[in-house]
């Protein structure tokens, strides 16, 4: 009788990019993702900002796509863009922005614009450790707020318990996502983003019914409770294909695609390492406090893994 409707919109990043197209004009483009919240809405509420010595040459153009709405303009500039900004103002909630300076006779900067900081500074001379500091904060975030991966490594932590076989499980994991993610970013593999969304959901049901399994039979060991390593390994390398997409939506800089990729990998890994930590530490005071709840509370929460993964999986396949 008190129930509302709950929304969530999916962690893609608008793209904004300046370049250079000749002597004294550039090419300003931008992408912003459709969510929920602003389906149905007119063109983007995030609108670019262009440095204060450029004017536009003609009127933007702007179109819609099945996921995004996309822009153009063409600028003239009178001076040097060193010190001026650019960036989207208008992002909201939890949206971030890449945004990319690409100059024809120097470094390419890129920046992340979130709704607090819309606006970033094109430096003299580039930091060569913003990129990477960008591309960790965007992985870390992916599986912090990509709720699907995040339920993975929940059930993960549920099904082997603890210990070693908790540090084998997601080393397992890491290295079968980062194979791929890998792999598909450089262009060597690659798989269509709506069967891997399905099965990643698959892969989190699946192991909800391992680990309810496991709480009601605690002395019967399967094949995926003897050598949870593997399962996650498998799955692992499906996710490696969601982590892909997402990193594909964002785009990597051409100048940086060694250390953007690396950093990316390594804040999904630091986020998935905190997730796994702070679960250990919970489940630890659980034990020791209420010995008796335990069983219970790893009951309702697997039950809510697996009624969210069911439902995930329906959606993805009927669309």
């Amino acid at each position: 009788m008190l129930a509302a409707p709950l929304s969530a919109d999916e962690l893609r990043p608008a793209v904004l990019e300046l370049t250079q197209t000749g002597q004294d004009t550039w090419s300003l483009e931008w992408t912003v993702p459709v969510t929920p919240s602003t389906r149905g809405q007119a063109f983007p509420l995030a609108e670019p900002v262009i440095p204060r010595n450029c004017a536009l040459l003609g009127e933007p153009v702007r179109r819609a796509a099945p996921l995004a709405l996309l822009g153009r303009a063409n600028l003239q500039c009178s001076d040097e863009l060193a010190g001026t900004e650019f960036g989207l103002s208008g992002l909201i909630g939890n949206n971030d922005a890449i945004a990319r300076y690409v100059p024809l006779d120097a470094p390419v900067q890129s920046f992340r614009l979130t709704r607090e900081v819309p606006i970033a500074v094109i430096a003299a001379k580039p930091d060569r450790w913003a990129v990477a500091r960008d591309y960790f904060v965007i992985g870390a975030e992916h599986i912090l707020f990509g709720w699907d991966h995040l339920l993975f490594v929940i059930a993960l932590v549920f099904l082997v318990g603890g210990g070693w076989a908790v540090v084998t499980a997601a080393t397992a994991f890491t290295v079968a996502h980062s194979i791929t993610l890998v792999a598909t970013t450089l262009g060597y593999t690659g798989l269509p983003s709506r069967p891997v969304e399905a099965l990643i959901a698959l892969s989190i049901v699946f192991l909800a019914v391992e680990v309810m399994r496991a709480l009601r039979e605690p002395d019967r060991k399967t094949w995926t409770r003897r050598a949870p390593w593997i399962v996650a390994f498998a799955f692992g390398l499906l996710h490696g294909f969601g982590f892909a997409g997402a990193l594909a939506d964002i785009g990597l800089p051409e100048t940086e695609i060694a250390s953007s990729l690396i950093a990316f990998n390594v804040g999904v890994e630091a986020g998935q390492l905190l997730v796994i930590a702070v679960l250990m530490l919970l489940l630890s005071l659980l034990r020791r406090s209420a010995a008796s709840a335990e069983t219970p509370a790893l009951r309702l929460a697997t039950y809510g893994i697996g009624i969210t993964g069911s439902f995930w999986l329906f959606e993805r396949i009927v669309g």
